[in-house]
């Protein structure tokens, strides 16, 4: 039965953000990559992303994902820990260094050489090279100012039925506010209207971390 709600406030409050941020506890290698991360200065994926990125890939049987922005390996570990058995996670960067970072994590972790490919590279170069249609799930997590040509890209290298996931679609809390016009927020508004306006995907914003956009492909007419 519904219930009036008479509070003119969030529905959630900031304690009730941090305690879905942290239900899901991560495996050990992926909390150790986050860490790795915010050791060389970089900003990882939240506990909770990280968390929807593993939901999101065990819920699909994934078996073939792509990656655009490796860093040190946090999310291509959360990426792998719900994928198939047997898929292949197939990351990019154009950092090769950090990719070396990303490959020792999955070693350490015991995952074979054979379920993952780490490609050095500008992402727009590699993309393109990447087969139609032929992918469960695409993470985008890479240049901002780049996101709508990921975004495009995304949408032909998916099956149908498959997932594409924007982090920091609410970047820094600036896409939300209609005053803001860095260059990187504006391109991020750009991307997610693109895939709001697409007729053929279905999307969802979660408010976890800096925010992560889903939008499931339609299945094949």
């Amino acid at each position: 039965m519904a219930t009036r709600n008479n509070n003119a406030g969030p529905l959630l409050d900031a304690a009730s953000l941090s305690f879905a941020e942290d239900f899901t506890h991560l495996p050990d290698q992926v909390r150790q990559a986050r860490e790795d991360a915010l050791v060389a200065g970089m900003q990882p994926v939240s506990t909770g992303v990280a968390a929807a990125l593993t939901f999101l890939t065990r819920a699909l049987g994934a078996k073939a994902v792509v990656e655009v922005g490796t860093g040190t390996g946090a999310t291509g570990l959360a990426l792998l820990a719900g994928m198939d058995p047997e898929g292949v996670l197939t990351s990019l960067d154009s950092d090769a260094d950090w990719q070396l970072e990303a490959r020792a994590a999955f070693l350490r972790t015991g995952i074979e050489p054979r379920r993952f490919r780490l490609i050095a590279g500008a992402a727009l170069d590699v993309l393109p090279k990447l087969r139609d249609a032929a992918y469960d799930l695409v993470l985008i997590d890479g240049d901002k100012l780049e996101y709508v040509e990921y975004v495009a890209q995304a949408i032909r290298l998916l099956r149908p039925g498959g997932i594409l996931a924007v982090h920091d679609a609410l970047w820094r809390t600036m896409v939300a506010n209609p005053r803001n016009d860095d260059d990187e927020t504006v391109i991020i508004r750009e991307a997610l209207q693109v895939i709001q306006t697409n007729d053929d995907l279905v999307s969802l914003m979660i408010p976890l971390g800096d925010g992560l956009l889903v939008a499931v492909k339609g299945a094949a007419n």
